[in-house]
């Protein structure tokens, strides 16, 4: 009974459950595996699902890999909205406001997370000639522009936010500087950690959130 309010559910939500446990399996590999390592055959086996099963919700191959890579880049989406949010509705001063992003930027600017930063620009890349990929992993990019963007324009609205600073500017060029640290996370001469968390804070303290 649980099993089937299950795929009531999601079939209601427009995704079959076979669909998804494909889409799930492709996500699991590749905690652990590349693109180009994954084949249909070992999804199948993990799976168990039919190889006309996967061609029947999918029009090729390619598509599972692109939604897998689409869901992955939800779940960052989904957990950056939760924690912006959680610290731009939180603060009450200028002061708080970047302490709390020193922390933020610590955090989510750290060395270890150069899998995660290299893994979104590898799914940016895919959209190049790929209007299908485009058009599914760019509505996640513009949910979370524009849950910055709204986060920023109440900050602009508290006299916390840089008036002169459009909000849609604000959140795409936060997004740039965060990710943008990837183009260093595999080079052989790594710039220094402090120096860098030291730039961004100059960038935040006088774009962003300047004194007014």
């Amino acid at each position: 009974m649980a099993f089937l309010a299950t795929q009531a559910r999601e079939e209601r939500n427009g995704i079959h459950p076979t669909k998804d446990e494909l889409i799930k399996t492709v996500v699991a590999l590749l905690d652990h595996l590349t693109l180009d390592e994954i084949t249909s055959e070992k999804v199948l086996e993990i799976s168990g699902i039919s190889r006309g099963s996967l061609y029947h919700h999918f029009q090729d191959f390619a598509e599972l890999l692109e939604l897998a890579q689409v869901r992955r880049f939800s779940k960052y989406v989904n957990k950056s909205i939760q924690v912006l949010s959680e610290l731009f509705n939180s603060i009450n001063s200028r002061e708080e406001l970047l302490l709390r992003l020193r922390e933020f930027s610590q955090t989510f600017q750290a060395p270890e997370l150069a899998d995660s930063r290299i893994e979104r620009l590898t799914a940016i890349s895919k959209v190049v000639h790929n209007p299908r990929m485009a058009t599914a992993l760019g509505n996640e990019q513009e949910r979370l522009t524009e849950t910055i963007a709204d986060l920023f324009r109440d900050l602009q609205l508290r006299n916390l936010g840089n008036p002169a600073l459009a909000p849609r500017t604000a959140a795409v060029l936060f997004q740039a500087y965060t990710l943008g640290r990837a183009v260093d996370d595999f080079t052989p001469g790594r710039i220094d950690q402090e120096n860098w968390l030291y730039a961004v804070s100059l960038m935040v303290e006088n774009i962003f959130f300047p004194l007014q």
